[in-house]
């Protein structure tokens, strides 16, 4: 009686092992595909699809009378599209949802005041430094609170998904801090008294203190900031042309004074900030305690 030897292409196991090797063969080709290099997929599309927030002024937010996005951010993207020699496509975006949409592959890159935090570096790549400012506290003038100690006991607002949240849940131990959608809606929580403080970016509270001052309840800026923020552009991890490339064109628009004018316009001389810029293009630095932990 003849044995009934099964060739390798009758054999029912070797053939179940060969379509689970094809599968995963499969599997890595489309992944190597999809993250193949980005900076190339930009170019042949001839766009580059850039993130920034939706309601952070004067970062990037919807201007009533133009009908469109406008901020420092959008900016800076329409910079980087020009250097890569390609169109923009502007994405606006929830502060949360900032991280996400990168990691998903939603856009390219999301120029969205994303500050260097060691969660966030283990989940995004940073590029060179593009801008920096303080973390601030903003409460009503008739307060009482006049420093970052008064605060304990007190309900303080940021942002969901905000280094301004997480910084204050290590620099504020004593306060309660709670997270809405948006620093609009903090700020709404503290004309009504649902919270006694709200935690952003510095500019973002100015310009908060300055409309405050027409009202009944003007509120100010603690003068101790909670933190300085170190800030770069994000992207996916692993796409290291993609990296050079923005930090590249950083750096140009460094040297032609574009970044210059652009910070100017939304943030110094031309703007109701007049603030001077004395950060530099480089490696974004971990200088603060409050983000290396």
């Amino acid at each position: 009686m003849k044995s009934r030897n099964h060739s390798p292409r009758t054999n029912p196991a070797f053939s179940r092992k060969s379509a689970w090797l094809l599968v995963a063969l499969l599997a890595s080709s489309w992944s190597a595909g999809a993250n193949a290099n980005r900076l190339a997929d930009i170019k042949e599309r001839g766009t580059l699809i850039c993130g920034t927030q939706n309601a952070s002024s004067p970062y990037g937010y919807q201007d009533p009378r133009q009908r469109k996005y406008v901020g420092y951010d959008v900016d800076i993207c329409q910079a980087l599209a020009s250097e890569l020699g390609v169109k923009l496509q502007h994405k606006p975006l929830s502060t949360e949802a900032r991280i996400p949409e990168v990691k998903m592959g939603r856009v390219d890159i999301v120029a969205g005041s994303v500050a260097w935090l060691p969660k966030r570096a283990e989940e995004v790549d940073f590029s060179l430094q593009y801008l920096q400012g303080n973390i601030k506290v903003l409460v009503k003038k008739d307060a009482g609170i006049k420093t970052l100690a008064d605060l304990a006991g007190k309900k303080v607002c940021a942002s969901s998904g905000s280094s301004s949240a997480a910084i204050a849940q290590k620099t504020l131990p004593k306060a309660e801090v709670l997270t809405y959608q948006n620093i609009s809606q903090c700020y709404l929580g503290l004309q009504n008294d649902k919270v006694q403080a709200m935690s952003a970016g510095e500019l973002v509270l100015l310009r908060f203190a300055n409309d405050s001052q027409k009202t009944e309840t003007p509120a100010v800026l603690l003068d101790e900031p909670t933190a300085t923020e170190h800030i770069g552009i994000i992207m996916n991890k692993g796409e290291p042309e993609l990296k050079a490339a923005v930090d590249n064109a950083l750096t140009s628009i460094e040297k032609s004074g574009e970044l210059d004018k652009i910070f100017n316009k939304w943030l110094g001389d031309d703007s109701i900030y007049k603030l001077k810029r004395t950060f530099k293009v480089e490696p974004v630095a971990q200088l603060d305690s409050s983000t290396k932990n």
